[in-house]
């Protein structure tokens, strides 16, 4: 068991005075917000050595863990081809390699292979390696790209030749990584970000063999709300330039064979307006929530009248359908929905309008469309897993309406067996007498007795949907007799998105309301009891983990905060802080009073209270640029004061990972090892 007589780090308390609308609060652990500072170092690495005290004796588990989640990863494994401007892109891995080797065939799938990164040779000497935002231009002869090596997701850009293999000297630095080529092969378009805040704000138009310096300002979003970005339409005739803030976007566009136009405003903002645009022939097609429509519809316009008062319908809106996402082929349309929390794609037939939809089975599963970029076809591509099945990738005739399997995620190991396993959608009854559903997976046979260790998870904000997936990592707990559930609390969109809007702002915390009615509900209908049930949150899921441990600790016997976001009132009134400005239309302006005293209410560094808490594990990383890393070190440290009990409370910080952890596939599996290893020594299930 984990070990409860090694002596605690003890942070040193320094008063700090906050007051805002006549309200005073003493942060005594504000310091901690100097990163550069010996002494906040010095404290992490004090947390980081009771960690290891502590947690000493399941290293070999930890190990063990380890090596059971990557036995079951095909190391040698490779993503299923697609095809663009004649040639096939592939996804690779090679065995022992961490990270992916990017390649393409020319023609055909059974061409020689042209390797364009091998980021496992890119990566040597880094502690952290990030590389994104391929992007090939139209004549297939170069490629941008963007490498993050500190993991603050401040990305420099660069670009190769694919016929020589030159990588050209100029560096474009801090950028979101992404990039897009206009027709003519030398114009660049890409985004750069504030050096503090990190908003992406700027779109600069780059001309091949120049000096980066000398790159031309396209358009700045002035507004600290909104964040920008830059993208060519599916039809490649168009730059397309977003802004988007929670809840309003706007759209620029400008022809592709012609970049050094100007851009012409879709339609301009409306707060409240969200729509997206797609091309196809002579129209736009709109995603939007106009009229009053909350779970959007689908609208279309001509490419020479987009403001809205030219808008028609095309999809209506309609209560109990979310319009999600579409993807537009020449003779089809695909659209993406979700009904009652379950994905749909539903086909339509451009020439009649005849539709139908594919056919799904059950409730715990998860279908989504993949990589499309081809007009001209009759097929479809899409994912689908579910609890118990691994993902497939699947082709989809959508004029035969034939179906082949191209590819099912391989379980190694030999052990895993899908029918071994049971799925099944639950609903638990929060206190307004809101219905909210929950995932469930276990090995069947599994006895509801309530003795059953259960880890609950859940996420629950800006409408971000978890949905019922396949893990092969997670065969590691129900093999070992857990049950493992996904409560799909207000907050996210699984049920539409008023589900989403009935979640945020002056009613977040109906967030934290249902994750706690589920966790009684699952101990009242015995899945579970209070000594063996387990809760899990990451990143705006840690914020959820805060207030549900100060609101109803008694619940459960060990909680795991990831990247926590629990110092919520300090951090919205930091206007310097990556994220803060963006973030109003989800929590509020604090320096609105009325804001500020809903944030404070529930706000888990604020609620700390002297009362017994749950054995904890928290973690985080010194480059986070999402939650910084003095949130849950601040936290932590308050905690340890007020908390009246014995139980354990840990805190891990990656001095070298950010907000999304170690880089290569499987270092991260460190991390869940770790995670594990906590949950299953607190059940006393050794290896």
């Amino acid at each position: 068991m984990l070990r409860k007589d090694i002596k605690a780090p003890v942070a040193k308390k320094i008063p700090k005075k906050l007051e805002k609308h006549g309200d005073v609060r003493i942060d005594n652990y504000f310091w901690m917000n100097q990163r550069e500072d010996p002494g906040v170092i010095e404290y992490l690495n004090s947390e980081n050595d009771y960690n290891e005290a502590v947690t000493a004796h399941t290293k070999e588990f930890q190990q063990q863990l380890f090596a059971e989640m990557k036995a079951r990863i095909k190391e040698d494994d490779e993503s299923v081809p697609y095809k663009l401007h004649g040639y096939w892109y592939i996804t690779r891995y090679e065995k022992g390699g961490d990270y992916p080797i990017y390649s393409r065939k020319k023609e055909s799938p059974d061409a020689p292979e042209e390797v364009m990164f091998n980021v496992n040779e890119m990566a040597k000497g880094f502690d952290y390696y990030s590389l994104g935002g391929l992007n090939v231009s139209t004549n297939n002869q170069l490629v941008a790209f963007g490498t993050d090596t500190v993991s603050r997701r401040k990305y420099t850009i660069r670009i190769k030749n694919l016929e020589t293999g030159e990588i050209y000297p100029e560096e474009i630095k801090n950028t979101t990584g992404g990039s897009t080529w206009a027709n003519d092969n030398k114009t660049l378009y890409y985004t750069k970000k504030d050096p503090q805040t990190l908003r992406s704000f700027q779109i600069y138009r780059h001309i091949l063999g120049t000096d980066p310096k000398k790159d031309t300002l396209i358009y700045e979003e002035k507004d600290e709300t909104f964040s920008a970005y830059v993208y060519k339409s599916k039809s490649h005739q168009f730059i397309i330039i977003g802004s988007h803030s929670t809840l309003t976007t706007e759209y620029r566009f400008l022809n592709a064979n012609h970049p050094e136009g100007d851009f012409r405003v879709f339609q301009p903002r409306v707060r409240g307006l969200e729509y997206s645009i797609s091309h196809f022939e002579d129209h736009f097609y709109v995603m939007t929530n106009k009229d009053g429509a909350t779970n959007f519809k689908l609208m279309k316009t001509l490419v020479g009248e987009t403001e809205m008062e030219n808008w028609v319908d095309v999809i209506p809106h309609r209560e109990d359908f979310l319009l999600e996402d579409i993807d537009i082929f020449r003779d089809y349309l695909v659209v993406s929905e979700r009904n009652n929390g379950l994905n749909k794609i539903r086909i339509v037939r451009w020439e009649d309008d005849s539709e139908y939809y594919i056919p799904f089975d059950n409730e715990t599963y998860t279908a989504y469309t993949s990589i499309n970029p081809d007009f001209d076809t009759e097929v479809l591509r899409y994912n689908y897993n579910s609890m118990t099945t691994p993902t497939s990738v699947v082709e989809f005739n959508m004029k035969t309406k034939e179906k082949t399997v191209l590819k099912e995620h391989e379980v190694l190991g030999g052990k895993f067996d899908k029918n071994n396993y049971a799925a099944e959608r639950i609903w638990a009854t929060a206190d307004d007498g809101t219905k909210i559903p929950v995932s469930l997976v276990y090995r069947k046979g599994t006895k509801m007795d309530g003795s059953n260790p259960l880890l609950q998870y859940a996420y629950g904000s800006y409408g971000s949907t978890i949905d019922p997936y396949f893990s092969s990592v997670r065969l590691s707990l129900l093999d070992r007799g857990f049950i493992y559930a996904i409560a799909h609390v207000r907050g996210g969109e699984y049920l539409g998105r008023n589900w989403y809007e009935e979640g945020r702002l002056f009613k977040k915390t109906n967030t934290f309301d249902d994750f706690i009615a589920v966790s009684e509900y699952l101990i009242d209908k015995k899945y579970t009891s209070a000594a063996h049930l387990y809760a899990m949150g990451g990143s705006a899921g840690g914020l959820l983990m805060g207030a549900v441990i100060n609101r109803a600790p008694q619940l459960y016997n060990g909680v795991i905060a990831a990247v926590p976001f629990v110092d919520v009132v300090t951090t919205m009134l930091d206007e310097s802080i990556p994220l803060t400005t963006g973030e109003y239309d989800e929590w509020g302006n604090p320096d609105n009073r009325e804001y500020y005293e809903y944030m404070k209410s529930y706000s888990p560094y604020d609620n700390i209270k002297r009362q017994d808490y749950p054995n904890m594990l928290v973690t985080t990383g010194l480059h986070d640029s999402q939650v910084q890393y003095w949130e849950p070190a601040k936290w932590v440290a308050k905690l340890r004061e007020y908390k009246t009990d014995s139980n354990v409370l840990l805190l891990h910080t990656n001095m070298e990972a950010g907000h999304g952890g170690p880089s290569g596939r499987f270092e991260a599996l460190r991390e869940v090892a770790e995670e594990y290893a906590f949950l299953l020594d607190l059940e006393g299930i050794g290896q």
